[in-house]
């Protein structure tokens, strides 16, 4: 069930969003080569907590960390380690919910390590105009469809795949409500956008194969060719005239 949320809704979800935007711009000066990603969790925590939220993430379904933090190959649940230490030329994708008086927002990032290489670069522009394409088209009356196909068709035209198993999705109290986004579709099919819906868009984006796996963690996924990931994502609310990006400053 898709629910609608009143004004008063919009504006808790926005302050939890707000504390994943501060988040990603006090983290991002950290990320360099050397640092681990057990580091990144634990600064990431403590700002969520210093702004009076907690991790949405940690002890979701026995996810044993405050962020996930997914460097190359792995595209998503990537489990923050004392002993996987960022390196020059590695991209990384911090993806994060705050939750905080009740409702949740929800926000990822692929982050350049110290010098990187231009295809690596080139991945991260890509998830971004993705999402830039996708949310474009956000308004009442559009069907979601619209929105997965200009993901999908945006990936296709670098040679670029998304994954089928994956998706966006609402957001609110739970991090994980109806509806579901996935990364490709068809116009003209699907939900339709209402004025007052939460949702996130998150291509996520392969640089080859559409194929993943998960790694014997339970939560790992990465590209079962070996290549590049990236992954961009948002909380937006869907107004009476386009849209709003909660999850910037």
């Amino acid at each position: 069930m898709i629910i609608l949320k009143s004004p008063r809704e919009v504006g808790l979800i926005k302050e939890a969003s707000r504390v994943v935007a501060l988040c990603f711009d006090r983290v991002a000066p950290l990320i360099k080569p050397g640092v681990s990603t057990q580091e990144l969790n634990d600064f990431i925590d403590q700002v969520m907590r210093d702004e009076g939220a907690v991790s949405g993430e940690l002890n979701y379904n026995g996810f044993p960390a405050s962020i996930c933090a997914s460097v190359n190959e792995v595209i998503l649940h990537g489990i923050p380690s004392k002993k996987k230490i960022l390196r020059d030329g590695d991209i990384v994708t911090i993806d994060l919910v705050a939750r905080k008086n009740g409702y949740c927002g929800d926000a990822a990032r692929t982050f350049s390590v110290g010098i990187c290489s231009q295809r690596a670069l080139k991945m991260i522009e890509i998830a971004k105009e993705c999402f830039d394409n996708a949310v474009s088209l956000v308004k009442p009356g559009v069907h979601l469809g619209d929105i997965s196909h200009a993901i999908e068709s945006t990936a296709k035209r670098y040679g670029c795949s998304v994954p089928r198993e994956y998706t966006g999705h609402g957001i609110g109290r739970n991090m994980h409500e109806d509806p579901m986004i996935p990364c490709y579709g068809v116009p003209g099919t699907g939900p339709v956008l209402r004025t007052g819906m939460t949702i996130c868009i998150e291509p996520m984006i392969l640089e080859h194969g559409s194929a993943v796996r998960v790694l014997n963690d339970g939560w790992t996924v990465v590209s079962k060719d070996g290549g590049l990931t990236s992954h961009y994502e948002n909380t937006i609310v869907v107004t009476d005239d386009g849209y709003e990006i909660l999850t910037t400053l």
